[in-house]
């Protein structure tokens, strides 16, 4: 009978030690899913910032808004109020007589649900800006957005360019 215990434990044993080997086997490889699963998600974001941003500013196609941004949309730009409709509304009016252009983008980057734009935009003088646009991206829509803008000096006190 104690031969019949002992066997039974030891295979108790060998079903939990091999129960925890797959366990952990499961959690190292979710562990890297997750990695590639974040960058993957930055890159997917990124590359729908890029679209959206050519589409609506170089494209002039206010149909962009519907397609990329969320109607609950956060805007953190003082000039233009909250809300998809609210940017479609100002959009009309920035781009009245303007035609198509090519967006001029200078850097793009992601990390998680963030994305990161570098623009170089010509101003109707000839002048240059330099703008920075920080876009938030959850479930495939636009959520949220911050902007920066620069001009571009005629001289400056170092040789690095703006761009």
């Amino acid at each position: 009978m104690k031969k019949v215990i002992l066997s039974i434990v030891v295979l108790i044993l060998g079903m939990i030690s091999s129960c925890e080997k797959k366990k952990n086997e499961t959690e190292n490889k979710t562990s890297t899913e997750r990695v590639e699963t974040i960058y993957n998600s930055a890159e997917n974001n990124k590359k729908l910032v890029l679209d959206f941003y050519q589409k609506l500013f170089g494209d002039k196609d206010l149909s962009a808004i519907d397609k990329y941004v969320a109607e609950d949309y956060i805007q953190h730009n003082p000039t233009v109020a909250d809300g998809a409709e609210a940017l479609k509304k100002e959009a009309e009016i920035w781009f009245k007589g303007q035609g198509k252009t090519s967006i001029d983008v200078q850097h793009a980057a992601a990390e998680g649900d963030l994305v990161f734009l570098h623009i170089k935009n010509s101003n109707p003088d000839g002048t240059l800006t330099s703008t920075i646009d920080i876009f938030k991206v959850i479930n495939g829509k636009i959520v949220e957005h911050w902007d920066v803008h620069q001009n571009v000096p005629k001289e400056s006190k170092n040789q690095h360019p703006m761009f």
